[in-house]
């Protein structure tokens, strides 16, 4: 029995195969790290919740406490018996966890602990290493350091790389690496030598902007339960803007995390802050706000901790990670960085659609010149002259004389027939609260200051205590007003007028006397003061009581009733109607006590409504039009807002209901090193945590970076975990050039352009992807980069590629969202509300791949058929399936059918040959090749058999040809153009089409 009492744990995880030959020193970092991460770290790692009989393996001071293994003399480690013993008792990894170590794996571990048992810190973290390009026999070979270091890796295994790939190929997997488009034929001969020019184009932009879209999780809706819409497309924009200007990735980065902090932060420094606003939003109205805001929190530590540390951090949110030194501490302590954000836990209009405008370079000119023109307009407005003073005088006395006509009724009694009760205030005002019922009659009783009444006067001002300010009781502010009764004791009016200021149509004040049923209403004015005028047919005596009796009746249903309102009579002869009144805001003008302050709002007021100022008046309101139609045509953006930051707590096992856990400030990783983090700041923010992550001392960003940019270029990353550079991922297959390569980033200035263009230009990347026998055993997947890869081309690129060969593609830059043809119902379960999709018309639907509409939880079913992610999480590398399904979208989606026509087009005008010159006209601007003879025969074979068919069945041919916006070229036969369409379709559907070799 083993003197080590210590149980092995639970095992998971794939057993990686030991790289150390006999020759080398074993390194704990390659060769032991591996095994024991996917073996031993769960139970014996990190996290303390789990540990099993307190042994700490990842640790080796912890280890060596525990007498797990003794340097030098593996014969004396426990940790050696472990593994080689026969005693299932004891045998690690034990037979139920179905591992079981090989002899390969076993030996390392006995030669590792007999040279000392030395540990390193995980590759990743260890600082970036400056280390010197290796020598190689064949320099030759090598046309920069990239090739250097590859082929000393393929010398030290006996190995040469493969032969340049031809120049066909070389041009598609330039422009499609480099574009996302596929080249012309004029391309294979040139395109090797533009590379700076590509580099520096827009389209190089766009191809680099698809990738960072997937990381950042980019979608133009909210992502979960209803999934509405929300508008973010400056966001794309300014990815796209960034890349085609080389912007450096350091900058990139500060403006993606705190653009809005940054010292005289401009307009698309706010755009970049989106980032911080792309996570997954709710506007459930039975979602918790809570539960929520606790899910965008975590969001943002995932996705940060994916984009720009290459981390698994979301495993923190409930315990300390199981196999990397991130904390739940550090979770939570990362999360308070971004507790400043402006947001809710339920999206609500006002808080969320409040975005930033992001005009066009001509909509922003178009916008100076109108706030200018309208500031100048403002100021001749704003003049006072003799005659405007004159004018002025008059009318404020022609007001006041008015307002005298009319007096107010004391009220004495307010009740209603049913619902809450009617509040009376000093000056007169009635508020109605409380239940607000379909029908019900208000009666009022006051005190009245005349012997005889000539009209009533209803007053309705606004109030904030009621919907929409009122006057009415309605959600909307509305109100109808069925019926009005004026009397005192046995005297009842009978009223020959009703006026108003304002009335909504088939909802009349002379509805009121002739008992219409509609009633009096003012929608769409509510929120804005009213009057209602009723004249009588002859003077109402008010009896020796003093008193009289109004009475408002409300029988329109939907609780539409009053809400704010006051009462005046009047004795006058001849009572000015409502329209001449003084308004609701001028009368109280008018009884406030003079002051300057008051004289300027009663001249406001008359600039309002006189004459003299009618040009200027018109003049503003149009310009004032336009520019109100021209924010509407600008395209907002969710940028981000920094407000005081709130409360971040531990959550014991991610439990947003939890309260009780310690309370924690902005931290970076304890694990990492810090000394770029300011010391003497109250609170870090945004912009201290992105000034860290650029920092040179910080090791994994630029690896991070550099790592998933050789994947887009060779298919795979120098450590294949492109989104786990933590202990769980593969360790990279050439250490060395990582490093180099993460150094060279950072010195030239963090210049992304400076790196694309050592990976394109090196004989390494220009080597054939051909499969070469001796590889099969030796290097199967080609961790040695003896050859390059071939791989489907993305989504986008499938859709992209076939437009353009077609001749259909678009190549606007920038904008909103666009829809390409999808099928009918594919949105039929998309509720709160239930939506059609209406796809794009004109340029719009055939932009590229990079502008579509990305519904989260309906992606685009034929982009979803060619992998594209949902984006409702960050997607370092897209997975790349080969089926059958997709076959059939290439042969009968719409996009492609149309593509397939219009290439048929272009195929018949522009080339004048015969059937063999056209086929091969059409093989090379798809593939950029010529056919060969069995290519050539079968697709003759196909065009004549289709050519017969059709002859017999044109209207069959006009069917396909109908299909897509496009419109069919004049004077062209359908039969010949139908036949062709189906050799096109063979041609977009082809293998060799959608791969990048």
């Amino acid at each position: 029995m083993s003197p080590l009492r210590w149980p092995c744990g639970l095992l998971i995880g794939f057993v990686l195969a030991a790289q150390a030959t006999a020759a080398d020193p074993v390194q704990f970092n390659r060769d032991i790290r591996p095994i024991l991460s996917d073996n031993c770290f769960y139970c014996h790692g990190p996290d303390p919740k789990h540990r099993e009989a307190d042994l700490r393996l990842d640790i080796r001071e912890e280890a060596l406490a525990m007498e797990a293994f003794v340097p030098g003399k593996p014969d004396a480690s426990a940790l050696i018996d472990r593994i080689l013993t026969t005693d299932e008792d004891d045998l690690m990894p034990p037979p139920d966890s179905h591992k079981k170590l090989t002899p390969a794996q076993k030996d390392l571990f006995k030669r590792w602990v007999a040279e000392g048992a030395e540990y390193q810190q995980h590759w990743s973290f260890e600082p970036l290493n400056p280390v010197k390009v290796p020598p190689v026999k064949n320099a030759s070979w090598v046309k920069n350091p990239i090739d250097a270091f590859v082929l000393a890796g393929l010398e030290k295994k006996g190995l040469a790389p493969s032969p340049a790939a031809d120049a066909v190929t070389l041009a598609r997997r330039l422009s499609f690496d480099l574009t996302g488009l596929p080249p012309t034929a004029e391309d294979v001969a040139t395109l090797p030598d533009r590379i700076p020019e590509v580099l520096k184009s827009v389209r190089h932009a766009e191809r680099l902007t698809t990738w960072w879209l997937d990381l950042v999780r980019y979608g133009d809706t909210l992502g979960y339960h209803g999934d509405q819409a929300q508008s973010v497309s400056p966001y794309r924009d300014y990815v796209i803007r960034s890349f085609h200007e080389n912007k450096p990735f350091d900058q990139f980065t500060h403006e993606n995390l705190a653009g809005d902090l940054l010292p005289h932060s401009g307009l698309w420094e706010k755009v970049a802050s989106t980032y911080n606003r792309l996570n997954r939003t709710s506007g459930e109205g039975g979602a918790q706000p809570k539960e929520y805001q606790a899910k965008y929190d975590a969001d943002r530590v995932r996705t940060t901790g994916a984009v720009w540390l290459g981390l698994t951090t979301g495993c923190a949110e409930c315990h300390d990670h199981k196999f990397d030194p991130f904390t739940t501490r550090d979770f939570y302590s990362f999360a308070a960085f971004f507790a400043d954000i402006k947001e809710q836990g339920v999206v609500k209009s006002a808080v969320h659609i409040a975005q930033l405008p992001v005009p066009t370079p001509e909509q922003a000119a178009r916008k100076d010149g109108l706030e200018t023109a309208i500031a100048a307009l403002v100021k001749d407005f704003a003049r006072v002259t003799p005659e405007i003073q004159s004018a002025f005088d008059q009318w404020r006395k022609a007001a006041a004389d008015a307002l005298q006509q009319w007096q107010p009724l004391k009220l004495s009694k307010a009740t209603t027939s049913a619902g809450g009760p009617l509040q009376i205030g000093e000056d007169g005002h009635v508020l109605a609260t409380g239940e607000n019922p379909d029908t019900v009659t208000y009666t009022l009783t006051a005190n009245s200051p005349l012997k005889t009444i000539t009209a009533l006067r209803i007053e309705l001002p606004p109030s904030d205590k009621l919907p929409a300010k009122g006057p009415g009781r309605a959600g909307n502010g509305n109100f109808v007003l069925n019926g009005v009764t004026l009397a005192s004791g046995e005297n009842a009016a009978k009223f020959a007028t009703a006026t108003a200021t304002h009335s909504q149509i088939q909802h009349s004040p002379d509805y009121l006397i002739s008992g219409h049923k509609n009633g009096w209403a003012i929608l769409p004015e509510a929120g804005k003061p009213h009057e209602l005028v009723l004249t009588l047919t002859q003077p109402l005596e008010v009896d020796a009581s003093g008193q009289v009796t109004v009475s408002l009746v409300h029988s329109f249903g939907k609780a539409h009733n009053l809400g704010s309102f006051r009462l005046h009579v009047t004795d006058a002869a001849l009572p000015a109607p409502a329209s001449d009144l003084p308004s609701t805001d001028v009368v109280a003008l008018l009884r406030q006590k003079a002051s300057p302050q008051n004289l300027e709002q009663l001249r406001n007021a008359f600039r309002a409504r006189t004459p003299l100022l009618a040009d200027q008046r018109d003049g503003l309101a149009k310009l004032r039009g336009e520019l109100d139609a021209l924010n509407k045509q600008i395209v907002t953006t969710l940028a981000t807002t920094a407000v005081e930051p709130r409360t971040i707590r531990i959550l014991p096992r991610g439990d947003w209901m939890k309260d009780d856990g310690e309370i924690v400030e902005p931290a970076v990783p304890a694990f990492l090193p810090a000394s770029a983090v300011p010391k003497d700041k109250p609170r870090l923010d945004r912009l201290d945590l992105a000034r860290w992550m650029t920092s040179k001392e910080n090791p994994l960003v630029a690896r991070t970076f550099v790592n998933r940019l050789w994947m887009l270029f060779f298919g795979h990353g120098l450590a294949r975990n492109v989104d786990d550079l933590g202990s769980q991922g593969e360790p990279p297959s050439h250490a060395e050039l990582l490093d180099w390569l993460a150094l060279e980033f950072i010195d030239s200035g963090w210049d992304v352009r400076h790196l694309v263009g050592l990976m394109v230009n090196s004989n390494t990347y220009r080597q054939s992807s051909s499969p070469r026998t001796e590889l099969a055993e030796t290097d199967p997947s080609n961790h040695l980069l003896a050859r390059q890869n071939s791989w489907r081309i993305d989504a986008e690129m499938v859709r992209d590629s076939a437009l353009k060969i077609g001749g259909l593609l678009v190549e606007e830059t920038g904008g909103v969202s666009v829809k390409p043809y999808q099928p009918e119902g594919y949105w039929d379960n998309l509720n709160f509300p239930r939506r059609t999709y209406q796809a794009s018309t004109g340029p719009d639907q055939y932009r590229r791949g990079l502008y579509t509409w990305w519904q989260r939880s309906y992606v685009h079913p034929s982009l979803l058929a060619f992998d594209a992610p949902t984006r409702e999480e960050c997607t370092a590398q897209r997975l790349r399936s080969n089926i059958p399904q997709q076959a059939l979208v290439l042969l009968n989606d719409p996009t492609y059918v149309e593509a397939a026509r219009a290439f048929a087009a272009r195929v018949l005008a522009e080339c004048n040959g015969n059937e063999t010159a056209r086929i091969t006209w059409a093989f090379q601007e798809a593939l950029q090749r010529k056919p060969s003879a069995d290519e050539l025969k079968t697709l003759t074979d196909l065009l004549i058999h289709h050519r017969a068919e059709y002859a017999q069945e044109a209207e069959a041919a006009k069917a396909l040809l109908a299909t897509g916006q496009s419109p069919m070229p004049d004077k062209v036969d359908p039969v010949e153009l139908a036949s062709w369409t189906h050799v096109t379709r063979v041609l977009l559907n082809l293998h060799e089409t959608i791969t990048r070799s």
